[in-house]
């Protein structure tokens, strides 16, 4: 059976690429143990001992109409991961003007709160995933980061939140 995000998303995928960042008042605050400066402590991946899950988020300002909120990570220090959900796209239901985003784990399909994969992580062969690709740079220090957008039930794009650093790795 074909889920709701799955029946917007074909249509959306030109207008996620296109969309550029919103001047509204859309915010994300990433929750502990995440503050932004390093990866925590074994929030990588398996190929480096890690056990790595989203980071928990709490987005304020979500615009009214949408129905999703969509999650990009990325490598930014890493060329061909460091855009577009490079480190996988998870799409998860809005539940209000402030929506907290809940840690799913790595390389699985099987999300908590209704959420689900949108696209996988670009990784291939080792680094290949089902789902989110956790940091694995081997702790050379690669900055690593999310873009959220806001999505209508149509698949328009209302907000866009874009480089929320999640951490060095």
């Amino acid at each position: 059976m074909r889920t709701f995000l799955s029946k917007i998303l074909p249509s959306t995928c030109v207008c996620f690429m296109a969309a550029g960042t919103a001047l509204a008042d859309m915010s994300v605050e990433l929750q502990a143990p995440w503050g932004g400066r390093n990866i925590p402590n074994g929030q990588h991946c398996a190929l480096q001992g890690g056990h790595g899950e989203t980071p928990p988020m709490q987005v304020s300002g979500v615009p009214d109409g949408a129905v999703w909120l969509i999650a990009e990570f990325n490598d930014k220090s890493y060329r061909p991961l460091s855009r577009n959900g490079g480190h996988g796209v998870i799409g998860f239901p809005v539940q209000g003007a402030v929506t907290t985003l809940p840690a799913v784990p790595a390389n699985s399909t099987n999300l908590p709160g209704g959420a689900q994969v949108v696209s996988a992580g670009r990784g291939t062969g080792d680094y290949a995933s089902v789902g989110y690709l956790p940091p694995c740079s081997g702790g050379a220090g690669n900055r690593y980061s999310v873009d959220i957008k806001a999505v209508s039930s149509d698949g328009q794009v209302l907000e866009t939140v874009t480089n929320v650093i999640i951490g060095r790795y």
